[in-house]
Order: structure tokens, then C-alpha cells, then sequence
């Protein structure tokens, strides 16, 4: 396999690269990213010396980059975990969500379209194209009915990639996962900032009344099964949901967070919520498990490894925490906070 990782120095594809090469069967694997705010390349260093391994710098939406790179490594395989992910991001401004989730995305999927030999493109998706579910489990044949601009980028690069299996007979399955934690994490989501706030006793602003449930995966979990699919015989356009099935509300997830670092709940500022706020996500991966696939990792095992990984690598995130990262955490969270009244537990 000669693989291609898009979005390799953010949080997915960092754990991904280490999952794959450690696998039988790449015989080359190269990362391309950008290096926007959330990719670190800190996170690749260690793998410099890999002597199957390529670093490349550069943007998915460059059509000229990935078509020189795709035939120059002669690639059959791609995995797309490039994509711009926080959905406060997107409400404030959801060009560069348009830019790289839909361009970039049409321009990979033109990058391998016709290539000889090609086996694989995995277009690495979210439960959020779904929108809010009321009530069961969403299974892979649900309308997609997104919430948010990045919701709404997501599931408009799942319909190009379905579009050129169907016209063009690429061989692309598409992965839609339900909320990651785990080790490299950007701590502008919930876990990563909640316990590097409680690390340093800062608070912890949780949105609205803290009840909205979300279906938790480690990563590792999840990585085992993007490699899993990638193994499949399966048909062009299909779609695998990737849940372990532990739904969750923040407020649980804040609670769990603050015993692990012998925190006071009265760090907790509950702050205004955010517009079109998914109430619950849910997802059913019976397709997945059944074609042989299940999560090994218990929720609040993974949260307290996740943890303990924060805890030992401080200096990675407080190189994060600077700079425009404060500077983005003030018009984020300062107004909020400084607004913020006690709401009592449901």
C-alpha cells in the first residue's frame, strides 16, 4: 500500500499515521498539512526518520500540489482526515470550512480520479452531517440534515465523493464517526480544554445547560476502524457509522473530568449557548460491527488514559495555549464568562 494521510499533523491523523505504520502492508506512507492552528508538526517530529515516511507542507485544495504529489509517490491508497472541524469556528466564519472541507475534498477526489491501480479513497466524515436525533440511533441511510456550517461542509464533501463512486466508479467508502478524544487533541474541544483548565484550575465554561449528549470514541478505537474499512470489499459510495456507543452528556463528561484532576465543581461557569446547538448525537455502527469491527476502549478507562496523556505533556499544550490561541479564547469564552450564572443540575 502506498497511502496518502490528508490533515496528518492534526488530531486524527496523527493518531492514524502511528496506527498505520505500525500495520503489515504500507509500504509508503506520506502526510500532507497544511499547518493551519491546528496542525502541529510537534506532532510528527518523532517520525522524521522513518524510512517509510514523507512529511509533505502543503494545501488539499492546491490542485497542482496533489495531482504532482499523488503521481510522484506513486499513490493508491488516500485517506482524507484533512478538514477544518470546530463548529464555533464555522458560525463565526465558514469560508475556509467551504475552502478545505468541499474544495479541498473535490480536489483529492480529482487527484485520484482514472489513476491505474488505484484502490482506495476514505473520505473521513462526522456524525454531525446528521443533525440533532431526537430519539434512537442514526444508521448510515439517515437523510443528512446538518446544524452548523461545518456540518453543512461535511456533508456536502460526503456527496461529491458519493458523486464520483457513482459517475466516475471511483472506489471511495466514506466513515462518519461520532465525537473523538484521545491523546493530540486541540484543546479548543470540549475534553482537551476541560482538562487543561482544570489542570491549571481555570474554568470550564460549559455551554447552555450542560445536558447535550454526545456518542463518545477514542481515537484509537476510531483508527482501528477507518484501517478496518480500508480492508473491506466494499461497494463504491458505501458508508460505515464508527461508534462505540457511549452517549454521554457534558455535564457527565465535565463531573468525570473534574474527579480525575481533584478539581471543585465550582470551576464549572455555565455560559451562553451556542446558535443551532445540536441537542444529541447517536449513531448505530451495527454495519461496521458487523462486517467485524468493535471499539475496545470502556469511556471513562479512555478519559482518565486521556488524562493522565494531558498531564504528562504539558509543554505540548501550553506551546498551544499561547499567543492567538488566548487571543482567540478571549472573544470566544471572555464575554461568556464574564456573563455566566450558576444553572442548576437537571
Amino acid at each position: 500500500m502506498r497511502l496518502l494521510v490528508t490533515g496528518g499533523a492534526g488530531f486524527i491523523g496523527t493518531n492514524f499515521l502511528r496506527y498505520a505504520l505500525a500495520q503489515d502492508g504500507v509500504e509508503r506512507l506520506v502526510a500532507v498539512d497544511l499547518l493551519t492552528y491546528a496542525g502541529n508538526y510537534a506532532n510528527l517530529s518523532d517520525l522524521e526518520s522513518h524510512p517509510r515516511f514523507r512529511f509533505v507542507r502543503a494545501d488539499i485544495a492546491d490542485r497542482e500540489a496533489m495531482t504532482t504529489l499523488v503521481a510522484e509517490e506513486a499513490i493508491d491508497t488516500l485517506v482524507n482526515c484533512a478538514a477544518e472541524t470546530h463548529v464555533d469556528r464555522s458560525i463565526a466564519d465558514h469560508w475556509p470550512f467551504v475552502t478545505t472541507n468541499v474544495d479541498g475534498t473535490l480536489v483529492l477526489l480529482e487527484a485520484v480520479r482514472g489513476r491505474a491501480g488505484f484502490r482506495r479513497f476514505l473520505q473521513v466524515s462526522t456524525d454531525e452531517v446528521f443533525g440533532s436525533i431526537p430519539a434512537g440511533r442514526a444508521t448510515e441511510d439517515w437523510p443528512t440534515r446538518p446544524s452548523s456550517p461545518y456540518a453543512a461542509s461535511k456533508a456536502a464533501a460526503d456527496a461529491f465523493v458519493q458523486a464520483y463512486a457513482t459517475t466516475y466508479g471511483l472506489p471511495a467508502v466514506i466513515t462518519r464517526s461520532s465525537n473523538n478524544y484521545g491523546p493530540y487533541q486541540f484543546p479548543e474541544k470540549l475534553i482537551p480544554l476541560f482538562v487543561t483548565n482544570a489542570l491549571d484550575g481555570q474554568p470550564l465554561p460549559l455551554y447552555g445547560d450542560g445536558m447535550n449528549v454526545r456518542d463518545w470514541i477514542h481515537v484509537e478505537d476510531h483508527c482501528a476502524a477507518l484501517w478496518h474499512v480500508l480492508a473491506l470489499p466494499a461497494a463504491c459510495g458505501e458508508v460505515f457509522n464508527v461508534s462505540a456507543g457511549r452517549e454521554v452528556p457534558n455535564r457527565t463528561v465535565t463531573d468525570l473530568i473534574l474527579r480525575q484532576v481533584d478539581r471543585p465543581p465550582t470551576l464549572v461557569r455555565y455560559v451562553a449557548d451556542r446558535p443551532g446547538h445540536d441537542r444529541r448525537y447517536a449513531l448505530d455502527a451495527s454495519r461496521l460491527r458487523q462486517a467485524g469491527w468493535e471499539p475496545r476502549r470502556d469511556f471513562e478507562e479512555g478519559l482518565a488514559a486521556t488524562v493522565v496523556w494531558y498531564r504528562e505533556h504539558r509543554a505540548w499544550w501550553e506551546a498551544i495555549k499561547s499567543g492567538a490561541y488566548r487571543d482567540y479564547y478571549e472573544v470566544m469564552y471572555g464575554g461568556r464568562l464574564r456573563d455566566s450564572t450558576a444553572v442548576p443540575r437537571s
